[in-house]
């Protein structure tokens, strides 16, 4: 241990209370190392939104002492919030798996970022030493290759992050390794953090290799094209589809640009394998029978822009669903996300394909997370002295704290936190610490600044309600109004030029009254939104955003 060696705080500033934007902090006085660089992608409920971030103000203010980022794996809620991160602070190195680092570097590359970033690889023999902190890693299972579990060893104790895993006995590429956790555990650990994706199944979360025998079937039943969607980053899901298309002889379309790159990435490091002469331009496949035709897309989550909505919808250029065709959702759905699927799920049975999702009937998906039985065995491997469950809603997290007190951990020693919170440890003990803002960011586009939830619930009532915006003249120094009021309406009450006029008349009859009472411009506008929203909502029963424009000759 280090003399006088400053406590440790631990905190996160996304990944806790939600499935997403997973970033972890381990902060001493002097250094600071985060764990993954995630984002969340939006529900229908936020409009205009692509992806949701945390809020960097604390590393902000930690910049001085940013040492490095550590990746887990390649998965979006884990990298995909990297372009912003370092448009907001300068990371010095980036160390990420083999494949995880090539995903990287595409995603800067399109989004040309043009600040130059250090990326390391690093695999489960690397041990780093990043100022006082010493950091090993561990090979975990999870749905895409290259997944580890994080050990960093500070002055104060030792922390292991498991990163996203799954214990699977018989999985499809490299096994999990249960002896080192083993020996970590054996040799001290003093915090324990844990995936709590699936911290409300009980049991085992079955093989990825147990979707084989429904994939098989599939192709067997289907005597049109098929069209597999699932996560462009669930590479061995996409590789056991290929593998089973190739046997039954359908040539693969492969659509959506996240899974044409990670697919070639995935080629080019040998863990996806397709001959070359199985792969069709997507604008080749009517040259095809359609059962000699199996295509693979992104949208598995209902995403609005994504390759499925859009072949749905009748927006992609080269394909059009038709009767006969078979539409398989390889994937469960992320929280959140029901509505969007099932929208999209019916589009596709109206223009007469058959759909088929996760069920009893086809076990077309099988999570990268674990159950209770593997979060059980994770926490007797690592015989942790305190528990924070994380990467989950707060009912896993809280969930998995329950577990753990089972398990033999006290209730004391278990912290179920929100983003923001922190925890400190100070020589081999955990206490309460102090919280940061951690509210979520929403980036409209590639605007690195984001938008504030303020503005996001603008937009909403704006979807929900329409817009009515008044535009006025005034002249405050003669106190009164010099250009009558203009009243636009956007979704809401078009043609009703009754309640457009009347709205004239208030907006008036208010300045009007402001004036005489030697009310300010302030005044003008708060009364404006105030009286308005009162008089439409008696009328509509509706509240649309009401903006008042007022502009002063003066």
């Amino acid at each position: 241990m280090v003399v006088n060696a400053s406590p440790i705080s631990i905190y996160a500033l996304g990944g806790l209370c939600e499935v997403g934007k997973n970033t972890y902090c381990i902060e001493s006085d002097d250094s600071l190392i985060i764990i993954d660089a995630g984002v969340r992608f939006p529900g229908e409920n936020v409009p205009g939104v692509n992806y949701v971030i945390p809020d960097y103000q604390k590393l902000k203010a930690s910049r001085q002492k940013l040492k490095a980022l550590i990746i887990t794996h390649g998965h979006e809620d884990h990298i995909g919030g990297i372009p912003f991160l370092i448009q907001n602070v300068h990371v010095p190195v980036i160390y990420a798996p083999k494949l995880a680092a090539a995903l990287i570097k595409k995603k800067l590359e399109e989004l040309r970022i043009r600040e130059e970033i250090n990326i390391v690889e690093y695999d489960s023999n690397t041990v780093l030493n990043i100022a006082e902190f010493k950091v090993q890693f561990f090979y975990v299972t999870h749905s895409i290759p290259d997944a580890y579990g994080v050990v960093v060893d500070t002055p104060q104790g030792r922390i292991i992050h498991t990163g996203d895993f799954k214990i699977d006995l018989t999985p499809v590429g490299r096994e999990i390794e249960l002896s080192k956790i083993a020996q970590f555990g054996v040799e001290g650990v003093d915090l324990l953090l844990s995936d709590s994706t699936n911290a409300e199944i009980e049991g085992y979360t079955p093989s990825e290799t147990s979707v084989l025998k429904s994939i098989h079937e599939i192709f067997e039943n289907a005597q049109g094209r098929l069209i597999l969607s699932t996560f462009s980053s669930n590479i061995s899901r996409i590789q056991q589809i290929v593998l089973v298309a190739v046997e039954f002889k359908r040539k693969i379309a492969i659509i959506g640009r996240s899974m044409e790159n990670v697919v070639q990435i995935a080629r080019d490091f040998g863990y996806i394998k397709i001959p070359d002469n199985s792969i069709i331009p997507v604008n080749d496949i009517a040259e095809y029978k359609a059962k000699e035709v199996c295509v693979l897309c992104t949208g598995s989550q209902g995403e609005p822009m994504a390759a499925l909505s859009r072949i749905a919808n009748d927006e992609y250029p080269d394909l059009r669903i038709i009767p006969g065709d078979t539409v398989v959702f390889s994937s469960s759905a992320i929280p959140g996300n029901g509505i969007l699927i099932e929208k999209v799920v019916n589009k596709l049975v109206r223009k007469g394909a058959d759909v088929l999702t996760n069920s009893i009937l086809y076990s077309v998906h099988s999570s990268g997370h674990p159950s209770k039985q593997e979060l059980r065995l994770m926490i007797k491997l690592v015989n942790p002295k305190y528990f924070m469950p994380i990467h989950g809603e707060y009912r896993m997290l809280k969930l998995h704290g329950q577990l753990a007190e089972t398990l033999g951990i006290p209730k004391v020693n278990i912290f179920i936190l929100e983003n923001g919170q922190s925890i400190i440890l100070n020589k081999h003990k955990i206490v309460s610490g102090q919280s940061y803002p951690a509210e979520p960011i929403f980036i409209d586009g590639k605007d690195v600044k984001g938008i504030n939830e303020a503005v996001l619930r603008d937009r909403q009532i704006m979807q929900d309600n329409g817009l009515i915006a008044i535009i006025v003249g005034i002249s405050h120094k003669k106190g009164k109004v010099v250009v009558e009021p203009k009243v636009i309406t956007r979704a809401f009450m078009e043609d009703d030029g009754i309640i457009k006029e009347r709205i004239k008349q208030i907006a008036t009859e208010e300045i009007n009254k402001i004036f005489e009472n030697n009310g300010t411009f302030a005044d003008i506008k708060t009364n404006l939104k105030t009286t308005i929203s009162h008089y439409v909502y008696r009328k509509t029963e509706r509240l649309p955003l009401i903006i008042p424009v007022v502009m002063d000759e003066n």
